[in-house]
């Protein structure tokens, strides 16, 4: 199979302010910070390890080639991909190849769970209906050893304990324990035990760890909704105590829309309905279901994946505080919780790490192999596809609908907002081949080039409401420029389509995104041809794939030099620093002395928070209602970290008390500095925009 290439996106600049401006999505903030997401694509089930300073995270494929993905970081916010732990399915099952009217969607690789152990890397997974599967390999870049194995075990983490001894732990509910075989070829026998039984609202997506002579299992429980729990003993089969270390962490993002369907593949047709969001839930946007991780001086960090809309699961970067022997996601004083925005983890005084994205997303196709990014939809067919004279060719083959297209190339959407824009050679297009670009989830959509007779039409495909749009074109050189337009933080996107190459415009309306448990993904954009009419022969050509991120560049978003009005989202009134000496709030439209604000930089990501008369905002007490007051001490000045939400959107963290400011939209009361975080719909009164 072709070999696929890594490189790194590196930031563009520094502003004035220490902030970072990006090309592309990065966490790190440049300033000695990060900002929530660690990346704004999907990356599910994330298990991570550090091995000396190295850290290394897997995460979840699903039925996309190659499969397993490897990062690597050395801190734990800029990382790199690195690895896939195979090629491609090498099961002899005409489902894994979109073969025989068979599929795979939502039945791939999932929950994978990543160790190192004398010299060795270890990555063990499950693959629907083929069981558990373990890949061995000396170096993390591979190549790696497949290994099938035996028994009943699912969603499991290992522990390879001081004694030598293997545990796989497993199951949901009840929790299952069972020692393996050194050569992992099955379960020792008579060793698998129930360890945590049934009603005791332990879920799934195990994590074990051995901390000083105690027995850690993390996990996550889905029912009513997703939250962290944490299971302890000190024996490896119990009995455990269980508690719950993090909850409603939804770091204000709600549900995404969700899809409604029975079935994975549906005929055009099919009807099918997308469930508006519920704003003010909770559901699985909370952060769940993932590993820690300790760095060389002993902090500890968790990393969770979140439903992120229509992105899919994204992953956070949680501190972690020990409490009565009990790892913590959140800071003394605001446990459960995590900051959105937070000073990034210790390194080696001597590691100068450039922030960078873990990705190359455009591809000119200039190259030997295709970006590491790109996977396949199912195994493809490597004789129907090839790079030549820069460009992607994929010849066409027989199929009824985009989701049942072979060789279809895909890559994780970028949000929160990302353009994705294509160039399509149609030329060697022959009757009945349909070529373009479209979004792989489900309902599927796409924009694209149908070879009728002699005639070329342009299309739009939206499975969801089964409209398709059409238009006659005359291509210039068999050339046209495809573009799908997404708001991912909106759930919203539009195909646009170009003659030139320079002027787009939209064919057909705005289209609705969502998220869905059919293969628990989100959107991805892909490249396509298929035929209409059950013959092969045609091929499509690809070039100057382009991913741009309009807001990736957060290095303006802090009001830094400006005079602004803290406007609380709850209400759509402007914070007023009273004559009385409490921060209230003034009614709609106000505009004096009192309601206009700046902030003074503290560096790495601290400000202090000044009326324009002067004063500045302070805490006292534990920072109940009417503890928000004004000074005119700067020394005494509040000192908070700034959470940065995009679009104007932020909250004011107290950087010693590590919870927020807030005034309760009901209540009548003065603002308070005791809020523990935001809530989905961002209206508990914490979260602000600023208005110049």
């Amino acid at each position: 199979m072709k070999k696929f290439l890594i490189m790194m996106t590196a930031a563009l600049m520094m502003n004035g302010n220490g902030i970072c401006a990006q090309q592309s999505w990065t966490a790190d903030n440049g300033n000695g910070t990060f900002t929530n997401p660690l990346f704004y694509d999907e990356f599910s089930d994330p298990d991570i390890i550090r091995v000396g300073d190295d850290y290394y995270l897997a995460g979840t494929t699903m039925h996309t080639v190659p499969g397993v993905n490897i990062l690597h970081s050395k801190d734990l916010v800029n990382w790199e991909q690195i690895s896939y732990c195979f090629d491609r399915f090498d099961f002899d099952d005409p489902a894994f190849s979109l073969m025989d009217k068979k599929e795979v969607y939502g039945q791939g690789v999932w929950a994978p769970c990543i160790r190192y152990n004398k010299g060795k890397f270890y990555v063990f997974t499950n693959i629907n209906g083929k069981g558990l599967q373990a890949f061995i390999a000396s170096d993390i870049r591979g190549p790696w050893e497949h290994v099938r194995v035996k028994g009943n075990i699912y969603d499991l983490s290992v522990l390879f304990d001081d004694d030598g001894k293997i545990y796989a732990i497993h199951g949901y509910g009840s929790v299952r324990c069972c020692e393996l075989k050194p050569d992992l070829s099955e379960p020792v026998e008579g060793t698998d035990k129930v360890i945590i039984p049934e009603g005791n609202a332990v879920g799934e997506g195990h994590h074990m760890y051995k901390i000083n002579g105690w027995y850690y299992l993390i996990s996550t429980d889905y029912k009513p909704n997703g939250r962290t729990l944490c299971s302890r003993s000190k024996n490896i089969y119990g009995p455990y105590e269980t508690i719950t270390i993090t909850a409603d962490e939804t770091y204000g993002y709600h549900p995404a829309p969700m899809t409604n369907v029975k079935g994975r593949i549906v005929d055009n047709g099919t009807n099918i309905s997308i469930s508006p969001a519920d704003k003010h839930a909770t559901g699985c946007a909370n952060a769940h279901q993932g590993g820690i991780v300790s760095t060389p001086d002993g902090q500890w960090w968790a990393l969770l994946m979140q439903d992120f809309h229509s992105l899919g699961r994204t992953v956070c970067l949680m501190p972690m505080t020990w409490k009565e022997g009990w790892p913590m996601v959140g800071l003394e004083g605001n446990l459960g919780r995590a900051p959105r925005t937070w000073l990034k983890p210790s390194t080696d005084s001597q590691t100068v790490i450039t922030p960078h994205a873990p990705y190359q997303r455009s591809d000119d196709f200039n190259g030997k192999c295709l970006q590491r990014i790109w996977q396949w939809n199912h195994n493809p067919d490597d004789s129907k596809w090839q790079l030549k004279k820069g460009k992607l060719r994929i010849e066409s083959m027989p199929a009824e609908q985009l989701l049942w297209a072979r060789n279809t190339l895909t890559q994780r959407a970028i949000g929160p907002k990302s353009q994705t824009v294509v160039t399509l050679d149609v030329t060697h297009l022959k009757d009945g081949d349909v070529a373009g670009l479209g979004n792989i989830n489900m309902p599927c959509s796409w924009i694209g080039v149908h070879r009728v007779g002699k005639e070329w039409i342009l299309k739009r495909f939206t499975q969801l409401d089964n409209d398709t749009v059409c238009m006659p074109i005359s291509p210039v050189k068999g050339r046209v420029w495809l573009m799908l337009d997404g708001d991912y933080d909106n759930d919203r996107a539009t195909y646009k389509y170009s003659l030139d190459g320079t002027s787009f415009a939209p064919l057909g309306g705005e289209m609705l995104l969502s998220y869905q448990l059919i293969t628990f993904q989100g959107s991805r954009p892909s490249l396509f041809v298929f035929n209409t009419k059950g013959t092969t022969g045609g091929y499509a050509e690809f070039d100057d794939f382009k991913v741009v991120e309009p807001m990736a560049d957060r290095s303006n978003n802090i009001p830094f030099g400006k005079t602004f009005h803290i406007v609380n989202l709850a209400t759509g009134k402007p914070a007023e620093a009273t004559s009385h000496g409490v921060l209230y709030d003034a009614p709609k439209g106000t505009n004096n002395v009192r309601t206009r604000f700046r902030l003074i930089d503290q560096g790495q990501g601290k400000v202090i928070v000044q009326c324009e008369d002067g004063r500045y905002i302070m805490v006292a007490g534990i920072g109940m209602a009417g503890d928000v007051r004004m000074t005119d001490d700067a020394a005494k000045a509040e000192v908070f970290m700034y959470q940065d939400y995009l679009d104007k959107e932020f909250m004011l963290m107290s950087f010693n008390r590590h919870t927020y400011l807030c005034k309760s939209p009901t209540t009548g009361s003065p603002y308070s500095a005791d809020c523990k975080g935001p809530d989905p719909a961002r209206l508990n009164g914490s979260v602000f925009r600023w208005e110049e």
